[in-house]
């Protein structure tokens, strides 16, 4: 599995972004797609994620209605639209792929075994 992430940028606080994370190799209904972001100094954290057929998500409770995240079947890419950003959403983003938990641990980044490269998104106050 491959993961390709993209989207990131400088936003200025209100403002909002689509991050993209294509995926392509041998995906299937198994998988969970997650996003995490790591901000400068901190730990990653949990963003996000979905199932590969795009019926469940689950969000961090702190970015609850700002955050979205979809996936577009045609093109084997999964979104996060981020609106309303601030400056502490100032992070890079990754996006992740797993199969191994059945969603139980869609929170957990040392379940996810495939990464993207990371896309930075910073948010100016």
């Amino acid at each position: 599995v491959q993961l390709q992430a993209s989207g990131g940028g400088l936003v200025q606080a209100g403002g909002s972004l689509r991050l993209s994370c294509a995926a392509s190799g041998r995906i299937n209904s198994n998988y969970v797609m997650g996003w995490f972001r790591q901000a400068p100094g901190k730990e990653r954290e949990f963003v996000a994620a979905i199932n590969w057929g795009g019926s469940t998500t689950r969000y961090a409770n702190s970015l609850k209605g700002r955050f979205t995240v979809a996936r577009d079947s045609a093109e084997n890419t999964i979104y996060l639209q981020m609106n309303s950003l601030r400056p502490e959403d100032t992070a890079v983003y990754y996006c992740a792929a797993e199969s191994r938990s059945g969603f139980s641990h869609y929170y957990d980044g040392e379940y996810y075994d495939y990464w993207g490269q990371g896309t930075l998104v910073t948010v100016s106050s």
